[in-house]
């Protein structure tokens, strides 16, 4: 069993991507970092804002970049084999929080220094002992529920996307949706609610379903834990005459989300900058090898609204991307 699991360590590290800092000696310090899933438009985005950093050569160190392809197991596997190689620094985007915790704890006793991102664990035990730079999940998705307020129309019928159960982005979200809007909202039916776990496929085959659960009554609003879900629950119903007017309202900013809004078919997102993220983890990282930064940091990034209004700021955001 050991062997097949060295075996298939082996092959899940030839799937990735390196990237040289500014200094090219032998000595050069390793950085890894583990995405929880490639196919997730935020990941993705994340690993380009990183391989852009990396090519200013400002950076001490070579970065290597994992796809834990949104599989618990995977993740944690990757996590012992970076603990077994002996990388320098390790990044670790958690693709489920709780089922992270494990491997987190195992980079820590090996007393690597590790940076947790989009989300941080809030487990004392891996908090007091670990660096972060996220997103306060709770008020990305307060942001959006506010807005959503006065725009939902009364009496309607909403369907409901959550990410991962035990992913603490999607659990805050979720709790900000109830507070902020639900609890505020009681005439808002909840039709039907699932975890697409981020995905856009998942999402699409929920919606399907759904609307022909729903029959003559129509679902007039999506609320996503992220864009990614909303823009496939999006994608079901796009050639559908009857939802021509939905609301959707989602979380995380992606250039496919700001297109949707400006062509009014998304209603709104919190912005989740993914340029921000990468480059503060970066600086970090290089803070933590040069003895710069000594202890435990965990620090946060804003999570502005965006709708029609002002969707034009993020699009240009995208723009710079390119």
């Amino acid at each position: 069993m050991k062997k097949i699991a060295t075996i298939l360590l082996a092959a899940l590290v030839t799937c990735s991507v390196m990237f040289a800092g500014g200094s090219k000696d032998a000595g050069q310090k390793r950085v890894v970092f583990i995405a929880r899933s490639m196919a997730d438009m935020f990941p993705a985005w994340m690993a380009k804002s990183m391989e852009a950093d990396m090519k200013t050569g400002k950076h001490n160190f070579k970065l290597e970049i994992l796809d834990a392809q949104a599989n618990d197991m995977r993740q944690n596997e990757l996590i012992e084999n970076a603990i077994t190689n002996k990388y320098d620094v390790i990044i670790i985007q958690p693709n489920d929080t709780e089922a992270s915790k494990p491997g987190i704890q195992k980079v820590i006793n090996a007393k690597i220094p590790v940076i947790l991102t989009n989300p941080r664990s809030t487990d004392p035990a891996i908090l007091n002992n670990s660096n972060s730079v996220d997103a306060d999940p709770y008020e990305q998705g307060a942001v959006v529920a506010r807005y959503a307020l006065t725009q939902i129309p009364q009496g309607a019928r909403v369907v409901v996307f959550r990410g991962p159960d035990g992913n603490l982005h999607s659990v805050e979200r979720r709790r900000a949706w109830k507070q902020e809007f639900f609890d505020k909202r009681p005439d808002v039916q909840i039709f039907r609610e699932d975890s697409a776990h981020w995905m856009n496929d998942e999402a699409m085959k929920f919606m399907e379903d759904w609307v022909q659960a729903s029959g003559a009554r129509a679902i007039d609003a999506i609320v996503s834990m992220n864009d990614n879900m909303a823009m496939g629950a999006l994608e079901a119903i796009k050639d559908n005459p009857a939802y021509g007017k939905i609301q959707a309202y989602g979380v995380d900013g992606d250039e496919g989300a700001a297109i949707l809004i400006k062509s009014g078919r998304l209603t709104a997102t919190a912005f989740q900058n993914a340029n921000d993220l990468s480059i503060r983890i970066l600086q970090m990282a290089d803070d933590i090898l040069s003895g710069k930064q000594t202890g435990y940091v965990n620090t946060d990034i804003l999570c502005p609204l965006y709708t029609k209004d002002n969707v034009d700021e993020l699009l240009a955001v995208h723009a710079g991307n390119k």
